[in-house]
């Protein structure tokens, strides 16, 4: 069952096509996985229509139901193919469509999952990858993390908000248990640590606008070299 929602600010942003889009792939993988939000969709795009019915010509506040969606899938297509490149201190590229944590992933994933059919996964820590995406866009970095089983992701700050998105398994921090659906919001000076549950690797979908900052003494040593390479 999903327990963490975006707020309506961001799904009237998206319902509006004035959201970002690196963010608005992650709201729209979340309401195709989340009838909750699907429904309070619907019911944005309709209270939009009614005003626009009842005004003046003027430009749409809210999108035809779907079009937000679709203007997004557009955009994806639009996206230039990958290359496949292999990366520094990567892992060697795989295949999602022949990874079992990749079964479930929401339609929108599976459509930027074909823009990008080879990943490069990069080794973070002991127990955390990444896989940056290519979106086409420069502002902000998408990519995939896949976490080990048990595995503690280093305690960070934010520089900038992280969106984050649960595809698989779960993990946990200070404030909370978060599992396939979840969506969860970390503003600029926002600390946390995601732990991964015992029995599976948890998989997630992050949107970052700035580089974390690491806590801790460590933190004052690799901070300097940490950015984002959105793609």
């Amino acid at each position: 069952m999903i327990h963490h929602h975006p707020d309506n600010n961001l799904l009237l942003e998206y319902a509006s096509g004035s959201l970002n889009w690196a963010h608005s792939l992650v709201v729209a993988a979340h309401i195709q996985l989340c009838p909750q939000c699907a429904a309070q969709l619907k019911l944005l795009n309709g209270v939009g229509g009614n005003l626009l019915a009842s005004a003046t010509p003027t430009p749409s506040l809210v999108c035809e139901e779907g079009d937000a969606f679709s203007k997004l899938m557009q955009r994806i297509d639009q996206q230039p193919e990958s290359a496949g490149t292999q990366c520094p201190d990567s892992d060697r590229g795989t295949r999602p469509v022949r990874d079992p944590i990749f079964a479930s992933v929401p339609p929108v994933v599976r459509k930027l999952l074909a823009e990008n059919p080879v990943l490069q996964w990069r080794r973070l820590s002991k127990g955390l990858k990444e896989a940056r995406l290519k979106t086409g866009q420069s502002e902000r970095e998408v990519s995939f993390h896949r976490i080990a089983p048990g595995s503690k992701v280093a305690e960070h700050d934010h520089r900038g908000r992280e969106i984050t998105m649960v595809l698989y398994g779960s993990f946990s921090d200070a404030d909370g248990v978060y599992t396939p659906g979840d969506f969860l919001v970390r503003e600029p000076g926002e600390v946390h640590r995601p732990t991964a549950t015992q029995d599976q690797e948890c998989l997630c979908l992050s949107v970052v606008e700035a580089p974390v900052a690491l806590t801790g003494l460590i933190g004052k040593i690799v901070n300097p070299f940490l950015s984002i390479k959105p793609q």
